[in-house]
């Protein structure tokens, strides 16, 4: 048995999105921006596609601009937002420690541009609240940008509540959703969000392809120039394949959220009791307010590379955090944000299920993870020092 347990970093696409885009790769193939015939049907898929993501927002069609994906997303909303900003003397933002790279990095660019950033302490209860929120914004406050829910440990952010302080206080309110559109209810007016950004790649869509919400009245900066596509507001001939693929899988992600969510969590459960009962284990991300398919755990006294490896040789699928930055040898900066000593964050790993997962896949990871954890314990200096107290347990 393989399990594909990393679910958070990219999914399998559904046949729905796959049924989707195949006629748009070689019979309906026009640029829609063309004035033929075939140029006006491809724009007419275009428009029913963003019809399509906007019932699932909640938002009119005209809200949505299509984007490489959420990271662009993420740029073009909180560079705006930092625009509008300025022009008003405003250049204070707020947002989280543990953010995702492509807000983080956008943000510490701004920062040396003079912009100055809060990035509210997630330590406690490995979440934040709204009236962190409230304490933190200021008269030159332009934006608070705080993810949805966490990449890595899967906490899910008060976002309504957020929301609501900010429609209180009149400052733009920017969430990075990509991991809980199609896992989560959303409606981005009830929840007064300005602008929200999502990938479809997360919910069994195409990878490349992405979505930007902005409420009608925001004046948005091109981060890509060359063309009028997209209102004039995302150059680039939209790729009609992947649009119609991302639609239709968020539709049908959205349609099934409430039979999936119960069964997912329910697994998820379930592997966090398992893996609860490995010795000097902890579980990461809020124990309540949390994605439905995330399990993040800390081992201590392994390293979490080789706890991956062996996983991989024993059918298991995983990670030990965000995809995006697998290759460095640092540890996670969420896990570091919540508390964890880097000796800890190491040995992390995260599994991230979906719909597609079965029980008895959670039975097969629950029987090989402790198995590995166990073995890389009997081999590690570290694991010795700390059972003959050589070193305290953390954990």
């Amino acid at each position: 048995m393989y399990v594909y347990a990393d679910n958070a970093a990219t999914t399998a696409m559904s046949r729905a999105a796959i049924d989707a885009m195949v006629p748009y790769f070689n019979k309906v193939f026009g640029n829609p921006s063309s004035l033929h015939s075939m140029g006006q049907e491809a724009k007419e898929v275009l428009e029913n596609a963003r019809q399509t993501v906007a019932n699932c927002l909640g938002c009119e069609p005209r809200e949505i601009i299509f984007t490489s994906g959420g990271s662009e997303a993420d740029n073009q909303a909180i560079i705006s937002a930092a625009r509008i900003g300025a022009k008003k003397g405003k250049k204070h933002i707020i947002s989280t420690a543990f953010e995702h790279h492509a807000v983080l990095h956008t943000l510490q660019r701004l920062e040396k541009e003079g912009y100055e950033v809060t990035y509210l302490d997630v330590s406690q209860g490995h979440n934040i609240t709204a009236q962190q929120v409230a304490d933190a914004i200021r008269e030159d406050t332009c934006l608070v940008t705080v993810m949805y829910a966490n990449n890595e440990i899967g906490s899910v952010l008060p976002i309504s509540e957020i929301g609501a302080v900010c429609k209180e206080k009149k400052v733009l309110f920017h969430t990075d959703a990509v991991q809980a559109v199609g896992h989560i209810h959303i409606n981005v007016k009830e929840q007064n969000i300005d602008m929200l950004s999502l990938s479809g790649h997360k919910f069994h869509g195409p990878k490349g392809v992405g979505a930007l919400y902005v409420r009608k009245g925001i004046v948005l900066t091109n981060v890509i120039e060359g063309g009028a596509q997209e209102r004039g507001k995302r150059a680039g001939t939209e790729n009609i394949a992947g649009i119609c693929g991302m639609a239709a899988a968020m539709k049908d992600a959205c349609d099934h959220i409430d039979e999936n969510m119960p069964r997912v969590a329910a697994m998820r459960d379930r592997l966090i009791e398992g893996l609860s009962q490995i010795p000097h284990s902890a579980l990461n991300g809020d124990s309540v307010n949390r994605l439905p398919g995330n399990v993040n755990f800390c081992f201590e006294g392994i390293e979490g590379e080789s706890l991956l490896l062996l996983l991989d040789m024993k059918g298991v699928a995983a990670s030990s955090g965000s995809a995006c930055t697998s290759g460095s040898l640092d540890p996670s900066h969420v896990l570091l944000a919540i508390g964890r000593v880097h000796d800890v964050a190491h040995g992390s790993l995260r599994l991230s299920l979906s719909e597609y997962n079965t029980d008895e896949e959670v039975d097969h990871i629950l029987k090989v993870v402790p198995e590995v954890v166990q073995y890389l314990r009997n081999m590690s200096p570290v694991w010795r020092d700390l059972q003959v107290g050589k070193r305290q347990y953390i954990l």
